[in-house]
């Protein structure tokens, strides 16, 4: 029997008690996948615009969430390998209004975690090769909730966004393909 090698993203964060996978068959070569996955940003699309929109509209209205909206420029790279996988990173208090965020500056940062209450995201993109010019791209969230007082506070939330999560990364996998398959970036 064979084992496969361990992922970046099992690397990164190999416990959680939340995750959400989803992939697509995308034709295009690795570099041009890897530079549309570090292109996209939500703004592409007004239906995810929308779902960050309403999401974030109670924060909004009190004023706890000035700025852009919560985007890829929000996480940090927590490592990449090549052309083969990336993995980005938040950490916060995912259920209130403002996300809690806490600013990352470096991937230890998000190992160190001196907020207890706080849980970790990573949300990970693993390109393969499926067949001839064809590969096959996973993305993979997963969130560790340090506490069980944070899982408990976690845990309802995750349940009420995932669908809309899922849907939004489906569309965010979609606007890649179409990123990558465009002869600008190839």
């Amino acid at each position: 029997m064979t084992t496969s090698p361990m992922s970046l993203l099992d690397n990164l964060l190999p416990h959680y008690q939340f995750q959400e996978c989803h992939r697509i068959a995308i034709r295009a070569p690795a570099a041009a996948i890897m530079r549309s996955i570090r292109a996209y940003r939500a703004l592409h699309d007004p239906l995810i615009r929308l779902a960050i929109g309403l999401r974030e509209g109670p924060a909004r209205l009190l004023g706890r969430r000035p700025g852009p909206m919560l985007d890829l420029d929000d996480f940090t790279i927590l490592g990449r390998e090549g052309e083969r996988e990336i993995v980005f990173g938040l950490m916060g208090a995912f259920w209130k209004a403002d996300y809690g965020l806490v600013p990352l500056s470096s991937a230890a940062c998000f190992h160190e975690n001196h907020h207890p209450g706080l849980c970790r995201l990573a949300m990970g993109f693993a390109i393969a090769p499926l067949s001839g010019d064809i590969r096959r791209v996973t993305t993979r969230t997963r969130v560790f909730c340090p506490t069980p007082a944070s899982q408990r506070r976690f845990a309802p939330y995750w349940y009420a966004i995932r669908p809309v999560s899922g849907l939004i990364r489906r569309r965010m996998l979609g606007r890649i393909r179409a990123m990558a398959q465009r002869p600008s970036f190839s």
